[in-house]
């Protein structure tokens, strides 16, 4: 829905909340449904009706539990019945500068009480955290602290010891210090937040005494904005793709017109400068595994001269799809989508002329579109749209556009050949399967939340859930590493098994769409038949449950060899197969069980 994508009016969502609620949930779009616990430090009310209405947007479906008034500490610590009983899938706690009840109250304290004061302060939190994962195991969202708007000592406050804006800095670097090492702890930057609305913006005095809310109400839908950012993220629904105009986008100037020594990029011109910045701002992206790309009206050979301008940030080669022509800009973005193999979803599209963001967003409505008019609007509008909201960064995220960009030379490679089998060996393939891995359990959580298309079941793991079944001796673990010739396609394939007696239920079987038609899934399958073999397990039972986006698989079991046991009016399977007398089909790839060990 437009209204609630970035940049929004804030005054008008609340206004319209219940319009824009029921609008969203008659769009006919099926979402994800999700327990959020929202525990408070303050009153949370609009908090929640704000944040329904973003994650609606989102393709999330959420079911609200909120703690009473300042009631976070009590429910985490210990307990609530009711809590106990909703059972959420993530837990949003929301405390402010409001909650810091440690502050230093006299300038004479020395550096040690004010430290053993930071130390007591944060206990509290890590208490909360602890209490609260060892309880539900599942995804917490803490809110860090801002900065107070009056300063009795003015500069002083933010670098004395016993400076309170001084304090919330200290206090800010301890909760950020303890969520890198903490499994499943999400820290939601409400510090930057309330710098980026302004302080005398985000207090609001009347507010607090009234209603007890801890920032103006004005602010509220910015907050919940940037925490439905990150809940979005923990699921998987970020976009993964930038797909770029270049005239007057990424240089100042018109590359057919004006010649490569004609356009504006480098430190030579205040314009030049500013594209420089946008370019270097972009390229940032593709270091945290955001996929990008070329769309624009040009002559290819032209917008390659662009790109290769000696001040150019950008190049050639970090797009994985260059499509300048003179083609309507939609009918590049869906191809661009189809190469990819990704949705249409996942495309932001960044252009200067507004008519063609506007053919864009009327053509391909899923597509969100960012007008550039100039680049320092376009970078905020990319930072607080949230688009590519980090929380995890795997070491197949710092690679994914080498791996896309590897498959295009897997595709010109495939046309060479007229049997697709000899193409497929000519790839040189090798898979390393093996078990749920420490260093791979952050990349098998992002494939369990993001694979929709080759996802059998599409039930999501966190962090905790996924190490729970790989050190459970009732379940069978699986993950696939492929690679070839052209590179490592990195982890791609996950399978969860839970035994049960002489049979095997296999609750998860995913897969990347970027090798498709590579025979990885038939790879896994014989690696699966022989670890259920070794258990002594005689039959293994599929389940297939339709959504809107995994019809590719519906028909996977059959074409394994299992038999359709039932089918339901909506869709959902169930299958089986007796392995006793299974023949390995993988004939093209050769496996390795660990990374160094021998090939089968």
């Amino acid at each position: 829905m437009k209204e609630l994508n970035f940049p929004f009016d804030g005054k008008d969502i609340i206004r319209r909340r219940l319009a824009l609620k029921k609008a969203l949930l008659s769009d006919g779009t099926v979402r994800v449904k999700k327990k959020v616990a929202v525990l408070g430090g303050s009153t949370t009310n609009h908090v929640v009706s704000a944040l329904e209405l973003f994650l609606l947007n989102f393709g999330i479906e959420p079911e609200f539990y909120q703690s009473e008034y300042n009631k976070f500490y009590e429910d985490a610590v210990f307990g609530n019945p009711e809590l106990d009983s909703f059972d959420p899938d993530i837990i949003y706690i929301h405390t402010t500068s409001r909650n810091l009840t440690m502050l230093p109250e006299s300038p004479a304290e020395k550096p040690e009480s004010v430290q053993q004061r930071l130390d007591e302060q944060f206990s509290v939190f890590r208490q909360v955290w602890d209490s609260l994962t060892q309880r539900y195991s599942c995804p917490i969202i803490q809110n860090n602290f801002e900065l107070p708007l009056f300063r009795r000592t003015g500069s002083f406050d933010g670098w004395s010891v016993t400076g309170q804006a001084a304090f919330i800095q200290r206090m800010n670097v301890m909760l950020s210090d303890h969520a890198r090492t903490a499994q499943g702890l999400y820290i939601h930057d409400i510090n930057y937040l309330s710098a980026v609305c302004g302080l005398a913006k985000w207090h609001d005095a009347e507010a607090w005494y009234l209603y007890k809310y801890a920032m103006s109400t004005a602010v509220i839908p910015d907050l919940a904005y940037s925490l439905a950012c990150i809940i979005k993220s923990i699921y998987g629904k970020n976009h993964k793709v930038i797909d770029l105009d270049l005239d007057n986008t990424l240089w100042g100037g018109v590359i057919g017109d004006d010649g490569q020594e004609g356009i504006e990029i480098g430190p030579e011109t205040a314009v030049g400068q500013a594209y420089s910045e946008f370019q270097s701002f972009i390229k940032g992206y593709k270091d945290y595994g955001v996929l990008l790309a070329v769309c624009s009206k040009n002559e290819k050979e032209n917008a390659i001269l662009g790109l290769e301008h000696p001040c150019s940030v950008l190049k050639p080669s970090d797009f994985v799809s260059l499509k300048a022509n003179w083609e309507p800009k939609d009918r590049n973005i869906a191809e661009s989508a189809e190469e990819l193999s990704l949705g249409l979803d996942s495309f932001i599209f960044v252009d200067d002329n507004p008519a063609e963001c506007a053919i864009v967003e009327g053509q391909l409505p899923m597509v969100q579109t960012v007008n550039l008019s100039n680049v320092h609007d376009a970078m905020y509008k990319l930072t607080r749209g949230g688009y590519f909201e980090v929380t995890s960064v795997s070491e197949d995220d710092m690679h994914r556009s080498e791996m896309y960009a590897a498959n295009a030379k897997r595709a010109a490679q495939r046309k060479q050949f007229e049997s697709y089998e000899d193409y497929l060996l000519s790839l040189e393939m090798n898979a390393v399967i093996c078990g749920f891995e420490p260093v791979y359990i952050q990349r098998i959580t992002q494939l369990t939340n993001k694979s929709n298309q080759f996802n059998l079941t599409t039930k999501r793991y966190n962090e905790n859930e996924i190490k729970e079944v790989s050190e459970s001796g009732n379940h069978i673990c699986l993950c696939g590493r492929l690679l070839d010739k052209f590179g490592d396609n990195g982890i791609v394939s996950v399978v969860i098994g839970r035994i049960r007696g002489d049979q095997l239920d296999i609750e998860l079987w995913l897969m990347s769409c970027r090798v498709l038609k590579r025979d990885m899934e038939l790879a896994m399958l014989d690696e699966l038949v022989r670890h259920a073999r070794e258990k002594g397990i005689k039959r293994l039972n599929g389940y297939y449950y339709k959504t809107h986006k995994n019809n590719l698989v519906s028909e996977l079991y059959g074409t394994f060899g299992f038999t359709r046991d039932c089918v339901a009016d909506n869709g959902d399977s169930l299958w089986h197969m007796d392995i006793e007398n299974y023949e390995n089909r993988n004939k093209v790839i050769k496996i390795r069980y660990k990374e160094n060990n021998d090939e089968q």
